[in-house]
């Protein structure tokens, strides 16, 4: 499998710190301390996102995503995973593979069943949220419309 969220584009709904910049989720540097420079935060807001565009449809199979280990990893308690085609309401209407459930492993993998989409989102609804996420790995077993299937994260 091919992770291929390496060298996607990615965005947010707003930055916490704009030295932090939604493209180092993912740089294929699983680092969970926020300090470390490789996480990044949004504002207290409602409804916060984190997104990447991988460019084209692929069958997406798994998605991992990777909180802080320094501390927080229950503000990630509610998350969905949202795989599709769509921009409308920022990616957050397109089907949702897996809702993140209260655990203590800042490692979280969801299962998506080979979902065709373009976008995939981490969404955090609910009011006064703050999204904080160290590391997303889209893994995609094809893609549909050809382009490069040599992106490889090195495991």
């Amino acid at each position: 499998m091919v992770n291929v969220a390496l060298g996607g584009v990615a965005a947010q709904s707003s930055l916490w710190d704009p030295l932090y910049l939604p493209s180092l989720v993912t740089d294929g540097k699983p680092d969970s301390w926020y300090l470390s420079g490789s996480c990044v935060s949004t504002l207290i807001e409602d409804d916060p996102w984190w997104r990447v565009d991988i460019g084209e449809p692929y069958d997406i199979s798994t998605v991992v995503v990777i909180g802080r280990s320094d501390c927080c990893i229950d503000m990630l308690d509610g998350a969905e995973i949202r795989i599709g085609n769509s921009l409308e309401n920022n990616s957050n209407n397109n089907p949702r593979c897996a809702v993140n459930t209260l655990t203590s492993d800042h490692i979280m993998n969801f299962h998506c069943n080979q979902m065709r989409g373009r976008y995939i989102n981490v969404f955090l609804p609910g009011v006064n949220r703050r999204l904080q996420l160290c590391e997303v790995k889209v893994y995609a077993t094809n893609h549909l419309t050809g382009g490069n299937a040599t992106l490889n994260d090195g495991s």
